[in-house]
């Protein structure tokens, strides 16, 4: 087999998976990823490290090694070796290896390695999953069309907090915690989320009063985001259900994934 031809091949395989060959591939690179993120994961815990930490260095090597090996042939068999390279996936196989050969001078960067973790968004091709990019893009859509309510919305809540905060310093003080207005805008911004650390809590009636408004604001405050997006979520799929009509019988209420009419059966 001439040069060319093993780069098909190697291309098929690798960038491919409608072969059982590409999909054995996909399949194993997002199990060796899965390992390989966890035994980083391991490193990181002080216990595990102090007893295993040779081993776990050994095998952390070891799939280093492999994923090296593969984002050289990633850059052998591509029809555009630059294209991959500067690609998405491309940037992400390669800080993917790159802090280990770092942490070979830097320990701490070794724990970089979990920045691999991004590989697993390759599944998406393993488990074929491109089906499900209508709703994504129907989601997308629907964000995009609310970013001014939510933009405004948000607008709303800072100066909320930012006025609550600024009287909880007034009312409270800092013999009570709240030390300046920042940090009493962070204790509103917990509060209205119903976070609630509990590091920083009013000890005055005033103060407590001022907390207990802000909570049940709160609440009602939650709800409005996901009303804005679940409305403009309805108005996509409804403009996406008008878009599909029968050209037989004109009828416009079909599902995003429909392939026939529901009326007259005719094809889409």
């Amino acid at each position: 087999m001439n040069n060319s031809g093993i780069k098909l091949k190697l291309r098929t395989i690798i960038f491919g998976s409608d072969s059982p060959a590409g999909k054995l591939f996909d399949v194993l690179l997002f199990v060796a990823i899965l390992i390989s993120v966890a035994l980083t994961m391991l490193t990181s815990v002080k216990p595990i490290r102090e007893t295993h930490g040779g081993i776990l260095f050994l095998l952390n090597a070891v799939f280093t090694a492999a994923f090296t090996v593969e984002y050289g042939l990633r850059l052998y068999c591509a029809e555009k070796p630059l294209r991959y390279a500067r690609s998405f996936f491309g940037m992400v196989d390669l800080l993917a290896i790159l802090p280990f050969y770092i942490g070979l001078f830097y320990v701490n960067a070794r724990f970089l390695d979990v920045i691999k973790v991004l590989r697993m968004l390759r599944i998406f091709r393993v488990l074929k999953m491109a089906q499900y990019v209508g709703e994504a893009d129907l989601l997308m859509n629907a964000l995009i069309a609310s970013r001014r309510k939510i933009g405004i919305f948000l607008a709303v809540v800072m100066t909320i907090v930012t006025v609550i905060g600024s009287l909880m310093y007034v009312i409270e003080g800092e013999a009570n915690g709240f030390t300046s207005i920042p940090r009493s805008v962070y204790w509103a911004i917990v509060t209205l989320t119903t976070v609630g650390y509990g590091d920083i809590s009013p000890n005055t009636p005033v103060g407590q009063a001022l907390a207990a408004f802000i909570m049940i604001i709160g609440y009602s405050i939650i709800a409005v985001p996901t009303g804005i997006i679940t409305a403009e979520i309805g108005i996509s799929t409804a403009q996406q259900k008008h878009a599909r009509s029968c050209k037989t019988c004109r009828h416009t209420d079909h599902d995003p994934d429909a392939k026939f009419c529901k009326h007259c059966g005719s094809l889409l």
